[in-house]
This record gives C-alpha cells, sequence and structure tokens, in this order.
C-alpha cells in the first residue's frame, strides 16, 4: 500500500481509504460480523485512513469501528487516521433536522464520539455539512480548540465551496476536503479542487463508485433493500440509470482492454487526479475490499486517461448526485 499526505498540514494516510458508512446506514441491512472481517482485512492490506460520521446509523458506526480496531489486536488504533464527521441531526424514525455547528454542539458530539469509539482524541474531525446559521469561522474555530486541548489532531471540511473553504483556512489549518469525486462527479475540477491546491488542502474523494454505479456489478432490475438511499437517488431512477449503465458498459470494454474490472479503472481514475487525492471506498465486504485494493497497482497513462474520459464524458451523467432536497444543503 503506498501513502499519501493530507495536504500540506495533514497526516500520512494509505493512498486508499476505507469508507464506513455502508456498514451502518443508507445501503440496507449490514451484516456486523462481515463488516468487523472487511475493517481488519482492510487494516491488514496496510489501509490506515478510517471514515465515519457519528449520525451513520445514529452511533451505530463509531460502535462498530471501535469494536474492530479493540479485536484487531494490540496497537491496532495507533496505526490508524480515524476520519469523523458530525453535525447532521436526526430523530429515532431516521429522519434528518439539519445541521449543528455551533461551538458548543462540536464539543458535544465531540465528546460522544470518543466515548463510541473508546479513544482519547480523533484524527480528522469536520462538519458534514455546513450549518447556515453559524459562520464556517466559529465552528472551525471550536474544532481548533479542540486541537489545543488534544482531543482532535486535523481540522477537515466537508462538501463546502471554494468561497467557504478560504474562510476556513484563515481561521486554522485544514487538513483536507471531504468530497464526491468520481467519473460521475467532476464538478470541483472547475474551481474547489485549484482552490485546495492553491491553501495546500487535500482532497478525500468519496462516492468514487458513485453509490455502486461505477461498480461494474449493478443491473437494472435489482431490488433494493428498505431504507436503501439509492431508491431515491435520481442516477438510479428510470431512464437516467439506463443511460448511466450504459456509460458503465462503455467504461467495461476500456477496462477489460487493460485487464482490469470496471470498479478498479474507476478507482484508478481518481488516484491518477493528483497525489493530494485519497479515494474512499465504501466496501462492506471482504471480496469487494480485495477488488477495490486492486486499484493501487494500476497504472494508467495517457492514452488510458482518455480512453476512459471518452468512455465516460462527464456531460453525459444523468441525474444529479442526491435528490433535489438533499442538493440543497451542499454549500459545495
Amino acid at each position: 500500500m503506498h501513502d499519501r499526505t493530507l495536504g500540506a498540514s495533514g497526516p500520512v494516510v494509505s493512498a486508499l481509504g476505507l469508507g464506513c458508512m455502508g456498514m451502518s446506514a443508507l445501503y440496507g441491512e449490514a451484516d456486523r460480523t462481515e463488516s468487523v472481517a472487511t475493517i481488519h482485512a482492510a487494516l491488514d492490506a496496510g489501509v490506515t485512513l478510517l471514515d465515519t460520521g457519528d449520525f451513520y446509523g445514529m452511533g451505530h458506526n463509531e460502535l462498530l469501528i471501535g469494536e474492530a480496531l479493540h479485536t484487531a489486536g494490540a496497537g491496532a488504533r495507533d496505526r490508524v487516521v480515524l476520519s469523523v464527521k458530525f453535525g447532521a441531526l436526526r430523530d429515532a424514525g431516521g429522519g434528518w433536522n439539519g445541521y449543528d455547528g455551533r461551538p458548543a454542539a462540536v464539543k458535544n458530539f465531540l465528546a460522544y464520539t470518543l466515548q463510541r469509539l473508546g479513544t482519547d482524541h480523533v484524527d480528522v474531525y469536520r462538519l458534514s455539512r455546513l450549518d447556515p446559521a453559524v459562520p464556517v469561522e466559529e465552528t472551525v474555530g471550536a474544532i481548533a480548540e479542540e486541537v489545543e486541548a488534544g482531543r482532535v489532531r486535523h481540522i477537515g471540511l466537508s462538501e463546502v465551496g471554494a468561497e467557504t473553504i478560504r474562510r476556513a483556512a484563515a481561521v486554522a489549518p485544514i487538513s483536507d476536503l471531504q468530497i464526491e469525486y468520481s467519473l460521475f462527479s467532476r464538478d470541483i475540477e472547475a474551481e474547489t479542487l485549484p482552490v485546495c491546491r492553491e491553501l495546500g488542502i487535500g482532497v478525500t474523494a468519496y462516492g468514487v463508485l458513485s453509490r455502486g454505479l461505477l461498480g461494474g456489478h449493478w443491473t437494472r432490475d435489482r431490488a433494493l433493500a428498505p431504507g436503501d438511499f439509492r431508491g431515491l437517488s435520481p442516477r438510479f431512477s428510470g431512464e437516467n440509470l439506463d443511460r448511466n449503465l450504459a456509460l458503465v458498459e462503455a467504461l467495461r470494454a476500456t477496462a477489460e482492454q487493460k485487464g482490469v474490472t470496471v470498479a478498479q479503472a474507476a478507482i484508478a481514475w481518481v488516484l491518477s487526479r493528483g497525489e493530494d487525492i485519497v479515494p474512499l471506498v465504501g466496501a462492506r465486504r471482504r471480496d469487494r475490499l480485495a477488488e477495490a485494493l486492486g486499484a493501487v497497482d494500476v497504472a494508467l497513462d495517457a492514452a488510458d486517461l482518455a480512453a476512459i474520459e471518452d468512455a465516460v464524458p462527464a456531460d453525459e451523467v444523468a441525474g444529479t448526485r442526491y435528490p433535489e432536497a438533499l442538493m440543497a444543503h451542499l454549500d459545495s
């Protein structure tokens, strides 16, 4: 496993990180035993970045990661970088009720996170979505106080645009921006990514397989489990799904010529965008993790990149990455 550094001020992490959300929420039921085994397999393979959110399964995901690290053997916690998002407000029915970025809320959320993870610090801490009622300077300032206290190591951002990035970076060093980036979602290339590079801020890219669409295993007639977020996603609906699956088949033909899978080609493309970008793969099973890890050794030359981008033109992807109501929460 190769290493990359999250920005000018952030930690050194593995070139691929493991996004753990699907082990607890939004993609239907997951097998707890298999989830823990997948985290263990990732650690054994040299993955050092684990990403979660305190609202994934209302704390379930943090408890799961805490269990996995506790059972992974001595020193496991010291070998990993824990990236945690906070701020989402939820109810017992699974509803979403906005975001809270107040300084008092920062301290409250963090206290519960440390308890659930069974650790005395979080390596990268970030507000999951900008709270429109609280200036980003106040939220980042509160996290900076936790850095001074030793309970947080680095400050991250999530799904914010260029102006907010500049304002946040003026308050304290920012390690990385977590944002969706894939062959299906390339909007950050226009303004956000250049600003991050100007300011020495890394990118942790989630959704690199577009929630399974770019994994190469999705079919038109696949039945979704109750509660699976993709049932509400415009990219998985109606004609949009047909158009997007046609792009995946074009990518498959290109990937097969290279001798790799669709997923490996999609992940390798994100890896090729720069050493300051770390893709997060949302594997919930060991076989999917093993496939994703194979992308690290895929070398793409200029001809390969051109072929991949010809197969999946950015302007031919159908549908937004979230439903309209959730898109409204994105400062990015």
